[in-house]
């Protein structure tokens, strides 16, 4: 049953409960911890699975979690949960290692396929190479335009900034961001991002 053990870890109940019920209805066995400090506290005893948690948490943030948990060399992994405004903070997530991030507001289905994806990781970690080589020739086909963009989306900045440091108008970025995406095949910001880390872009 191990393998199919989801720990969630978010400060705001009616969240905790909502995921646990869906984590549940799908066959999951979902463990709730109220806090990031809470979680660590149980560290000794933690059973294998992956990690839901919340980014924006009081005393300790889940991008700190993730820093805590691979420094006592705790691999499992981490799926982070961002509101619309932190994407800067979602990407630096993903550069800190974690599985992926969901913004809210996200649909059941892309949590449990976020959570599939994090499970078979842990089984299948292989697949990364070839998945490097398909993503390092899909943005080698970008231009350089295109390519400087995604620089832009990949250092967590807003459309604004892009949009100024490149000297182009905000719309134009847009437009951009949304050829990248249709070129990659990337179906979120979090899959890009990570298909961007991934080939070390």
């Amino acid at each position: 049953m191990s393998e199919r053990l989801v720990h969630v870890i978010d400060d705001d109940e009616a969240m905790r409960q909502s995921l646990q019920f869906l984590l549940d209805t799908a066959g999951y066995a979902a463990r709730t911890h109220e806090s990031a400090i809470q979680f660590l506290e149980q560290l000794d005893a933690l059973e294998p699975g992956c990690i839901v948690t919340d980014v924006r948490m009081p005393e300790m943030n889940g991008l700190e979690l993730v820093r805590r948990l691979r420094s006592r060399g705790v691999t499992l992994p981490v799926i982070v949960i961002t509101g619309h405004g932190d994407v800067p903070l979602a990407v630096e997530a993903m550069k800190s290692g974690v599985a992926d991030f969901l913004e809210k507001p996200f649909d059941d289905e892309q949590l449990l396929s976020a959570v599939r994806a994090a499970l078979d990781s842990n089984v299948n970690d292989d697949r990364n190479d070839t998945e490097k080589q398909r993503f390092e020739s899909m943005l080698a086909g970008l231009s350089p335009r295109e390519q400087d963009v995604l620089r832009g989306v990949v250092a967590g900045k807003p459309n604004k900034i892009i949009a100024y440091e490149l000297g182009i108008s905000p719309r134009t970025v847009e437009v951009y961001r949304a050829n990248v995406m249709s070129k990659t095949g990337a179906a979120s910001l979090s899959e890009l991002v990570r298909m961007a880390l991934l080939a070390g872009f």
